[in-house]
């Protein structure tokens, strides 16, 4: 078995009763199913800074320009500053994360769109407190919420993130060298190229030497996330699945290249998911070996059993 991955996420989504109201928000999926390959190190930081459960319900209030969260009932209980302190304390511990995942409108936890009060009436443009300091200090780590990871896109995107956040981590941790490095994005082009296009860091790694190896290891790994951040799109995905097809020419006949094609297209107008044509795939490169398509983490970018890209 794989040694889990560590992940942060919010103690209630595991079953904890640490909401306000004494109950939880237990997430099956996440308990049940990520967690066979996540190992999550549970966060509550209204627990943490000691408001007690149950407890008082807070809000976010936009005061002269700036967002402070409050209570509900008394105004003038203020606990922006400890959750912003309690997201900074924590900061050596979230950078041994490959990811987390937050509680939806939270005051303290929310991710985007939650609520703030602006003379009573409330808009959904706010970050919690504790969710926003926690994002700042750690700009490499994929963040989302559980609501979110209902959509099969973003919970797809978001995986595949945190393996490669995870990938990077063993990569430091092994001992960096120009030859690591370069092995690194050669096994991850094929899944930049379904984002953006890898030229950009291709050509970053080509300033590389002993000297200045760890400055462009840090531009690196931070250009690569924030190109992972960008969803992959059907379109990005064809032209992915058309350029390892290339690999291919001169091993099948023209039956199997129409068959090949067919399934694409397919794929292209929506038919069929993604799963499709990279079992094909897969099945041709197993009769046809190639190193470079071995070695490539692509078409398996995490354990086939999470079966994310069975999803039109």
């Amino acid at each position: 078995m794989m040694k889990k991955i560590p992940v942060g996420i919010s103690s209630c989504l595991l079953g904890q009763p640490v909401r306000y109201d004494g109950g939880h928000k237990r997430d099956s999926y996440i308990a049940g199913t990520l967690a066979q390959y996540f190992d999550f190190l549970p966060f509550c930081p209204e627990v943490a800074i000691g408001m007690g459960t149950p407890r008082p319900t807070i809000q976010l209030v936009k005061i002269d320009k700036e967002i402070r969260s409050l209570g509900v009932k008394n105004p003038d209980w203020d606990v922006t500053a400890p959750l912003r302190a309690y997201a900074n304390q924590q900061k050596s511990v979230h950078a041994d994360l490959c990811g987390y995942i937050l509680k939806k409108d939270s005051p303290s936890c929310g991710m985007e769109r939650v609520k703030v009060y602006m003379n009573g009436q409330p808009q959904k443009l706010g970050v919690g407190i504790y969710a926003e300091a926690m994002i700042r200090n750690n700009p490499l780590l994929p963040v989302e919420e559980e609501g979110r990871l209902g959509d099969p896109r973003l919970r797809e995107n978001f995986i595949q993130r945190v393996y490669v956040l995870h990938r990077w981590q063993q990569l430091m941790a092994e001992g960096l060298t120009a030859s690591s490095l370069t092995r690194f994005h050669a096994r991850h082009k094929l899944i930049i190229m379904s984002h953006e296009n890898y030229a950009d860091l291709g050509q970053l790694l080509a300033t590389v030497s002993k000297a200045n190896i760890n400055e462009v290891a840090n531009r690196y790994i931070a250009q690569l996330m924030t190109a992972l951040k960008k969803v992959a799109s059907r379109k990005s995905h064809v032209n992915v699945l058309q350029h390892i097809q290339g690999y291919l020419k001169k091993e099948l006949d023209a039956e199997d290249k129409a068959e090949l094609c067919e399934v694409i297209e397919r794929y292209r107008q929506g038919e069929v998911p993604l799963i499709v044509p990279l079992t094909l795939l897969k099945h041709h490169f197993r009769k046809n070996p190639d190193p470079y398509i071995e070695d490539s983490y692509y078409m398996s970018p995490y354990p086939q059993e999470l079966q994310l890209i069975n999803g039109i």
